[in-house]
């Protein structure tokens, strides 16, 4: 089926518009200002491209309109100072043929500056992931209201506020540097962790996971990694995005309903994904600094995408590599997921003693997983009232509904072997 011209530009806006909208952000120095001009440009194109065809170089086609609709605004305001100036006479605009000459050196820091904007400190989570999403990865307000189960009056509100924040606080338009750099680099990457997550087992709603989210994420830590190469956790962050998603199509079945890692078809997963992923894990690995929590995560995944089976899988090198992370990013979550691998190291006897201990931790007080993992393993000892009920809980804390079905399935499969 050959696509329509329409699905063609919506497929160029979501290739080209984040290099359309850092490149515009340098020049005027408002992000917000910079995606209306884009958006300008996509409506012109929408206008000409069915008439005229769709351009050799759309995304050329798209910065030059984009650009003489930003001289036209400065014209406007009557801003002839010395920034009109050179933005105005000292730049040319960009054709079809020049682009790639002209922008090469530039619009990877533009995409860079980008990044680091709309992860700024100053903007809550929320707002954070909606702008992100949003000017980065291409996605209506729609697309990421569904995603994330909030009403698209919300996100609106979010991306407006960031948007305005930003200006307000005249936030420089730049990455920052050295240490700073570093120190930003984490909220960088929380805020595309977080995108990952939500989309590979999502906290609310009918389905167990949004494949979208994970593929903007995905794209975002490559985007990432290809502009600051020599950072070990991007590397470590792509590694684990790369390995993960090589499981989505055995994630769930032909119904929705969630499959669990242990009774995945491997054969299923995807090679190139696993390859990428352990490609990206030695580069981490390669840049000779100490393993961060992505990278140590991406490990974690290496074992299972190695291992040919379940039955093979390296439990015991699990384990050290949670003992590991729980040094770098202490966590009752962390110690929850060790003592699943030390009971499948060592049985689930060990497990069991230390998810006990977990119990009393105020955090995971209304953590579903906590529950669901305890209940797992007094099944597996044969304490089979203990276990449903276990499920039991574990559903009743859970917001997903595919989830929900699954812990119910087990707290029935545990009644009727009593």
């Amino acid at each position: 089926m050959i696509p329509s011209v329409a699905q063609r530009i919506d497929a160029i806006w979501r290739i080209e518009s984040a290099k359309l909208i850092a490149g515009l952000a340098r020049m005027v120095r408002d992000v917000g200002l910079a995606e209306d001009l884009a958006q300008d440009a996509l409506v012109i194109a929408l206008e000409k491209w069915p008439e005229s065809g769709i351009p050799d170089n759309p995304g050329a086609w798209l910065m030059t309109t984009a650009k003489r609709r930003a001289i036209d605004l400065l014209r406007r305001n009557k801003l002839r100072d010395k920034k009109y100036e050179e933005f105005g006479r000292g730049s040319a605009l960009y054709t079809e043929d020049d682009l790639e000459s002209a922008m090469d050196g530039a619009i990877q820091d533009d995409l860079l500056r980008l990044i680091f904007t709309t992860c700024h400190p100053i903007l809550s989570r929320d707002a954070r992931v909606a702008l992100t999403l949003r000017l980065l990865g291409g996605l209506t307000t729609d697309e990421i209201a569904h995603a994330f189960l909030v009403s698209e009056a919300t996100v609106a509100q979010r991306i407006v506020r960031a948007k305005r924040t930003l200006s307000s606080a005249q936030i420089a338009f730049e990455a920052p540097e050295g240490e700073q750099f570093r120190e930003r680099l984490s909220e960088v990457l929380e805020v595309i962790y977080l995108m990952f997550n939500e989309g590979y087992a999502a906290t609310s709603g009918a389905n167990w996971i949004r494949p979208l989210l994970c593929q903007e994420a995905l794209r975002l830590g490559r985007i990432l990694a290809e502009i600051a190469p020599d950072e070990p956790e991007i590397h470590g962050l792509v590694a684990l995005m790369e390995i993960q998603s090589s499981r989505f199509r055995t994630r769930v079945n032909a119904t929705g309903e969630p499959i669990l890692l242990m009774d995945q078809n491997r054969a299923l997963w995807d090679q190139l994904l696993i390859r990428r992923g352990l490609a990206a894990l030695e580069r981490a690995k390669s840049l000779g600094r100490p393993l961060g929590p992505y990278a140590l995560q991406a490990a974690i995944t290496a074992c299972h995408a190695q291992a040919r089976s379940a039955s093979e899988t390296d439990w015991a090198r699990i384990a050290a590599l949670y003992e590991a992370l729980s040094r770098v990013m202490p966590s009752p979550v962390v110690e929850l997921n060790r003592a699943v691998a030390i009971s499948m190291a060592f049985g689930p006897a060990f497990g069991l003693q230390l998810v006990d201990q977990l119990t009393a931790e105020p955090t995971l007080k209304d953590y579903h997983l906590l529950p669901s993992v305890r209940g797992d393993l007094l099944l597996k000892l044969n304490r089979l009232d203990e276990a449903r009920e276990e499920f039991e809980r574990a559903a009743s804390l859970t917001r997903n509904e595919r989830e929900r079905e699954l812990l119910l399935k087990r707290a029935e499969e545990c009644r009727l072997r009593e």
